[in-house]
């Protein structure tokens, strides 16, 4: 005998199934014929059946369950994605507010020193005409020495800064000859905004939408609920719907010793013939079998179905108790930012006091020293004095800025704040044109 079939299945997403299958043998027997006096012979079959599950693999969401929970996850990847963009933009925005700063610093130092030259200008005058000691001189000079010292000092952190930004915004950073000999020059300068009223209600509430680590965590809680209803189905009883459709056909050709005519044989003659008689009959459903059944399988003491469920029911409230955690770690975080930004203000509000304070007690200095009401020394503590003070300015700049951002990074809203697209990042490509550049400033 020799059989061949060929098949074709398809799955529901309701949990059923449905497999047709065509199939034919050719049987060549060693006895004269078969019970149809037949021999050899062609049998064919043409049979559907169908399944369904009616309790245990029922529901698409069952069995669409991993395919929601790989959606999750590639949300969940994304989210990562925008993490670490958020990550690198903040970090960004912070070395390019310190280079602002920096920059800051060397105009102050190149003021303080242009300052102490006059100052030893004026001395060196004083000296040649004998209205001043001469040690005096030696004394402004030494400033001179110590202001242009700081004035190295600042232009080296300038340029450090440069490098650094170098290395993060370029993938190969100095090593490229063209980005090495290149000059980072900011386009903007620090000015603190006034104060805004902000709600720390409104606050939590703009961080609680927007914050990505609770995205994650909503779909991680998503998830769980997916596979908890999957492994709850499991612990019901496998009761299933089958219907099988079957059509038979059968042909052959008498082989009888010696040979019979047809009709005489006793075999009838709707049934001679080959693979295309047999067919015949399958296709045009001469023969069929209907049959309609119901499965039905109890399992006692399921104990791994209903370990699985324990299981995901305790992964569940493992992911709840964490999403509740973070909330209460962005509230936190939230807060923490905005008495970092009202600190920062407290501090730049004090360090323009300082400064304002110390350059009306240089010009009082000065003043007294043109009047002989005191020493060089004064004016030169004064100038030292001042200098610090516009250091310390500039240190409060830069720690208010970066309080900033990490407010907007706490809050969720640092897309917003500066204008990054997503899409743009994820395909690493900008669509849209550069930002002109300001207007030179004319002397």
């Amino acid at each position: 005998a020799t059989q061949n079939s060929v098949g074709v299945s398809k799955n529901f997403i309701t949990g059923g199934a449905a497999i047709l299958t065509l199939s034919n043998a050719l049987i060549v027997q060693n006895a004269g014929q078969n019970a149809l006096g037949l021999n050899p012979s062609r049998q064919a079959t043409l049979d559907l059946t169908i399944f369904q599950p009616l309790l245990q693999g029922f529901s698409p969401a069952v069995n669409k369950r991993y395919i929601r929970i790989a959606k999750n996850d590639l949300k969940v990847a994304d989210l990562v994605f925008q993490e670490q963009l958020i990550a690198t933009v903040s970090n960004v925005i912070g070395l390019y507010w310190d280079l602002v700063g920096f920059r800051q610093a060397v105009k102050y130092a190149q003021d303080n020193l242009a300052l102490a030259g006059r100052t030893y200008n004026d001395n060196k005058r004083q000296v040649e005409i004998g209205t001043l000691a001469p040690i005096e001189l030696t004394r402004a000079e030494a400033e001179v020495a110590s202001r242009n010292q700081d004035l190295m000092v600042a232009e080296t952190n300038v340029l450090e800064q440069e490098t650094i930004l170098k290395t993060v915004l370029s993938r190969n950073g100095i090593l490229n000859p063209v980005v090495n000999e290149s000059r980072i020059v900011p386009t903007d300068t620090i000015q603190i905004p006034p104060e805004e009223p902000l709600e720390l209600a409104d606050l939590f509430h703009e961080a609680l939408a927007n914050r990505l680590e609770l995205k994650q965590s909503a779909l991680t809680v998503d998830n769980g609920k997916i596979q908890l209803r999957g492994t709850k189905n499991e612990l019901l009883p496998a009761l299933g719907l089958y219907i099988d459709l079957t059509n038979h056909g059968a042909a052959g050709f008498i082989n009888t010793n010696p040979p019979l005519a047809v009709g005489g044989s006793g075999v009838d003659p709707y049934f001679v013939g080959g693979m295309g008689s047999a067919f015949g009959q399958v296709f045009r459903r001469n023969f069929p079998d209907y049959r309609v059944g119901f499965s039905l399988n109890i399992p006692f003491r399921n104990r791994a179905a209903q370990s699985d469920y324990v299981h995901d029911q305790l992964t569940l409230r493992q992911s709840e108790i964490a999403y509740r955690k973070q909330e209460n770690q962005i509230r936190v975080d939230v807060q923490n930012a905005l008495v970092g930004l009202k600190q920062a203000r407290a501090q730049y509000n004090a360090a323009v006091k300082q400064r304002v304070l110390e350059a009306q007690t240089l010009d009082g200095e000065q003043k007294k020293n043109k009047l002989g009401a005191n020493t060089l020394f004064d004016v030169i503590q004064a100038q030292r004095d001042l200098a610090q003070a516009e250091s310390n300015e500039v240190t409060a700049q830069s720690t208010f800025m970066k309080s900033r951002v990490n407010l907007e990074v706490a809050t969720g809203r640092i897309f917003s704040a500066y204008d990054i697209n997503i899409e743009e990042a994820r395909h690493g490509k900008i669509s849209r044109p550069p930002s002109a550049l300001p207007a030179e400033e004319k002397p």
